[in-house]
């Protein structure tokens, strides 16, 4: 049984598609896969954005547990308290990742914006509930320019707190690549010293489930196996 914790160098990124890509994948293979979103905002009331569980599910057909939902678009922890509904608590999400982990081959949690996002009492971050878990992580980055500086920034900060990365993502590569991302995709590893496992397609949260399960397993089939092992 293996937990995985998936981040981004910032929002917007692709840690969705990414994460329903990894389920995908590690469902095709035959192993049994659980999702959770610890913390969901931007959705509900006047924001009628699916929520990242949703789309998890849509894609992959894994379906997700988010423990927390904020309507404001913002930092979950700053959305709570303007909300008024009660923040999220470390505690709880760790007890959620390990009965998930009990039951699953596979748990992939989904976090927040970037690793220095906090997600609730404390200010408690996706590396706290990394090193609380004993988890990896996988990063999924941009392909323009300033992906560089993020990534670095983002890998030095899980290594500073004793996380391991089990990998680099771009999560929306262009169908038409500018210089700066194909350079960026080279210099990526280099810069962080994470190797690169794939690069996910402009527009693949817009594809069916199954033109997503055969993309998933292309670019996540050797990952999964080499995380899990060989399928079950």
């Amino acid at each position: 049984m293996t937990v995985l914790l998936v981040t981004g160098t910032s929002t917007g990124v692709g840690k969705t598609v990414v994460t329903a890509g990894i389920a995908a994948a590690a469902r095709a293979g035959g192993w049994t896969v659980a999702v959770c979103k610890p913390a969901q905002t931007g959705v509900g009331g006047d924001y009628p954005d699916e929520a990242d569980i949703d789309v998890v599910h849509r894609l992959s057909g894994v379906r997700g547990v988010e423990l927390a939902r904020y309507p404001e678009p913002l930092a979950p922890d700053v959305a709570a308290r303007r909300s008024g509904r009660p923040m999220l608590e470390l505690a709880a999400v760790v007890d959620t990742v390990r009965t998930l982990d009990a039951a699953h081959d596979l748990v992939l949690v989904e976090g927040a914006g970037g690793v220095a996002v906090r997600l609730g009492t404390g200010g408690f971050t996706v590396l706290d509930i990394a090193g609380a878990v004993s988890a990896p992580i996988v990063v999924v980055a941009g392909a323009e320019l300033g992906t560089l500086n993020h990534s670095a920034l983002t890998t030095g900060a899980a290594r500073a707190v004793g996380v391991d990365c089990a990998g680099l993502v771009i999560g929306s590569w262009p169908a038409e690549p500018s210089l700066a991302a194909r350079v960026n995709r080279d210099e990526l590893p280099l810069v962080t010293g994470v190797g690169l496992i794939a690069r996910i397609p402009e527009g693949a949260g817009r594809l069916t489930a199954q033109a997503f399960e055969a993309l998933a397993v292309g670019a996540f089939g050797e990952f999964t196996e080499s995380l899990l092992g060989y399928p079950p």
